[in-house]
């Protein structure tokens, strides 16, 4: 097994002067106070990436019925830092196509037949609305994560996460291993494929060949709820929807103001007045909620009027994870919960968060609107349900309920700091006497 000393010896000179505590060269004072609360985290990241490297051999492969799985190649640049807090995990990089793929590691690692996918959704980045849609593939029955390509080229970081997952392949497609939505991007290997031509097409008929694949994915019953949001509204007030339908199950549809669109329509009629959930119904419209009334009971989840549109998708995001309906929806109103963040300027990270909202410890998304902070209403609504526990003996924090918190995307994204601050209303605290007879008088 290497020392640490010989695995700090490995890193990139700038890592390696960063970790033992030295000046950054060139570096503003304000961003090296930055990364100071940082520092001891980020060391003990490198030495656990480092240490998890060594031992006698290398790595075992793991085997499976398709041979040796291949090792775990990396879904970040060269000395890229992802650091872990008590209550938080980052996961992915600069952009929405690492982003994805740490996701999808996270949840396929591909070392044994239990944790590889069925199958993987790649989809267009260019194409907004069918990346959204393609949202609810990542939840059951198949549980795809979903990566991007560039128009119809693949990432590298793609390629290499697709090629470390090795699908194993739907039974419900005849053992499709990919599901390519609006790309014809060369794949890095021999792959059954199933395409998803949606490139050129209105976002309703994008969304309504996606509902369609759905049904050949689970031909025992259809969906009896669907989501409806408007094409042209701002993408960063649709963003929840894609954890919601990775979590019900349901179908992203779209409406092009100030109609219905016949593709929806005619999706909507052959699924016999399914319960329809809108989510910012001013995009919506008056004239296209008539009109959805008529082919199902039509229910308007609370969305913000705030005039702010990063506040408003911060709000939105909030008013969509506290909403439940019947069986539908989070209604996360209480401690105990997966909570997913990311950035309203980066919509892509929605699609590509959607596995975490459908697996593991099922969070909704959440929103911040900006990098540097936790703005007011999200805080308040974490505080909300922040986990405590009695001072009474049965009642101890071993015994609590507990949120974790998911931050997708580098420190653009999220900065170290913000992610010190979700960590620490998200961390079990103790209970006041004040909040003890609070809460039982609730």
């Amino acid at each position: 097994m290497h020392s640490i000393s010989q695995v700090f010896s490995q890193m990139p000179s700038f890592f390696a002067l960063w970790a033992a505590g030295g000046s950054v060269p060139a570096m503003h004072t304000a961003s090296r106070r930055a990364l100071l609360p940082t520092r001891a985290l980020a060391l003990l990241a490198l030495v656990a990436v480092g240490l998890s490297a060594c031992g006698k051999g290398g790595a075992p492969e793991a085997l499976s019925g398709g041979g040796p799985i291949k090792k775990l190649a990396p879904v970040a640049a060269q000395g890229a830092l992802s650091v872990a807090t008590r209550n938080t995990t980052r996961v992915g990089g600069a952009d929405a196509a690492a982003d994805a793929a740490g996701v999808a590691r996270t949840a396929y690692p591909g070392l044994t037949p239990a944790t590889r996918p069925q199958a993987v959704v790649v989809v267009n980045a260019e194409d907004w609305p069918a990346a959204l849609a393609a949202s609810v593939l990542a939840g059951a029955p198949t549980g795809a994560p979903i990566l991007f390509s560039e128009g119809n080229t693949l990432p590298e970081v793609t390629s290499q996460t697709l090629e470390a997952m090795h699908p194993l392949g739907a039974p419900a497609l005849g053992g499709v291993q990919v599901i390519e939505i609006g790309t014809s991007a060369a794949l890095p290997g021999n792959y059954v494929t199933r395409s998803v031509p949606v490139a050129d097409s209105t976002p309703a008929l994008s969304a309504a060949a996606i509902e369609q694949l759905l049904l050949t994915l689970d031909r025992t019953s259809a969906p009896t709820q669907v989501i409806v949001l408007s094409a042209y509204a701002a993408k960063a007030m649709a963003m929840p929807a894609a954890g919601l339908a990775a979590e019900s199950g349901s179908p992203i549809l779209f409406v092009t103001p100030p109609r219905v669109p016949p593709a929806t329509v005619a999706t909507l009629r052959a699924l016999h007045r399914p319960s329809i959930f809108v989510i910012n119904a001013r995009a919506v419209g008056g004239h296209a909620l008539h009109q959805l009334r008529r082919l199902g009971p039509v229910t308007a989840i609370r969305s913000s009027i705030s005039p702010i549109p990063s506040a408003a998708a911060v709000q939105n995001a909030i008013e969509v994870a506290r909403f439940t309906n019947g069986t539908f929806g989070w209604g996360v109103k209480e401690p105990g919960h997966g909570l997913v963040f990311a950035n309203v300027a980066r919509p892509l990270d929605a699609p590509a968060a959607a596995l975490l909202s459908a697996t593991g410890d099922y969070g909704p998304l959440l929103l911040l609107a900006s990098a540097a902070a936790v703005p007011p209403a999200l805080a308040k609504y974490l505080s909300d349900i922040q986990p405590a526990y009695s001072t009474a003996p049965q009642f101890q924090p071993v015994r609590g309920s507990y949120n974790h918190g998911w931050l997708i995307g580098d420190e653009a994204a999220i900065t170290a700091i913000t992610q010190a601050e979700i960590d620490s209303v998200l961390e079990i605290h103790q209970q006041t006497p004040e909040e003890s007879s609070v809460s039982q008088v609730e």
